[in-house]
């Protein structure tokens, strides 16, 4: 992918930023309706199945397909996998962690979210992992304001990950988004406050929080697409997509 100079191009017009509202809103829909399903016995091949049934439904396709030979609908991870999961016939089971990892096409333009959620009953250690994720991308949206810079995102996440004992994955990051679902500017899970590219009106950014339990090293499986930690602790991913308005952030993908 090329890499954006253009300062306009990061910029999103009205019109833009209304398409990517509705896709947003659809992947939301979407993504609500899997973990409704989400149980003890349940697969995420049927999972997978049922996502694309349900964006087609609305006028609406898979982002991920877009991406080079992957095709599927949807990435799940399960326990020690991260991100990038191939959602096989893998039955879930009580106690497991499932991230489930969902973009939207909508009139060619994107909306990228993801969540990690309990199946069943879990431990009271696995829920605190869980809490520090979803807070932790609440409080990283909330400096995604103008005047801000990408530096003041990620030293956010970074700090409400590393400050509950966990670690961060360095060498994944959010991004921008809109026609491509990968644009800059990248978001790292770790930086330096006020550094890094602004924040500028109309940008439109992906954040993800991307931890582990362990050390935050990982590594890719024989399937070429699954990363999963190196040590085998739980893996962690929240992700919504986020408008930056003179308002402040407005998130166009929020958790139903």
């Amino acid at each position: 992918m090329k890499t954006i100079d253009n300062r306009k191009s990061l910029q999103k017009t009205r019109r833009e930023i209304e398409l990517m509202e509705t896709s947003g809103k659809i992947c939301s829909l979407v993504l609500k309706k899997l973990t409704e399903m989400v149980k003890a016995g349940e697969s995420c091949s049927n999972l997978n199945d049922i996502a694309r049934a349900e964006m087609e439904k609305r006028g609406a396709g898979p982002s991920f397909m877009t991406v080079d030979d992957y095709k599927w609908t949807i990435c799940t991870t399960i326990n020690e996998e991260v991100v990038h999961g191939i959602p096989k016939r893998r039955l879930l089971k009580d106690g497991d962690i499932l991230g489930i990892d969902i973009g939207v096409l909508y009139k060619g333009y994107h909306s990228d979210m993801a969540v990690s959620l309990c199946v069943g009953k879990i431990t009271e250690d696995k829920k605190k992992f869980l809490d520090v994720g979803k807070k932790t991308l609440k409080r990283a949206i909330e400096r995604a304001r103008i005047g801000n810079r990408i530096g003041d995102i990620s030293a956010t996440i970074q700090d409400g990950i590393e400050s509950n004992g966990y670690s961060v994955v360095r060498n994944l990051t959010g991004h921008g988004i809109g026609k491509n679902l990968h644009e800059d500017p990248v978001i790292p899970c770790f930086g330096k406050r006020q550094t890094g590219p602004k924040i500028l009106e109309n940008m439109v950014l992906a954040i993800e929080v991307i931890y582990t339990q362990g050390s935050g090293e990982v590594k890719l499986e024989q399937d070429g697409w699954t990363i999963t930690t190196s040590d085998g602790s739980l893996g962690g991913l929240f992700e919504q997509t986020v408008v930056i308005s003179k308002d402040g952030p407005i998130v166009l993908t929020p958790y139903l």
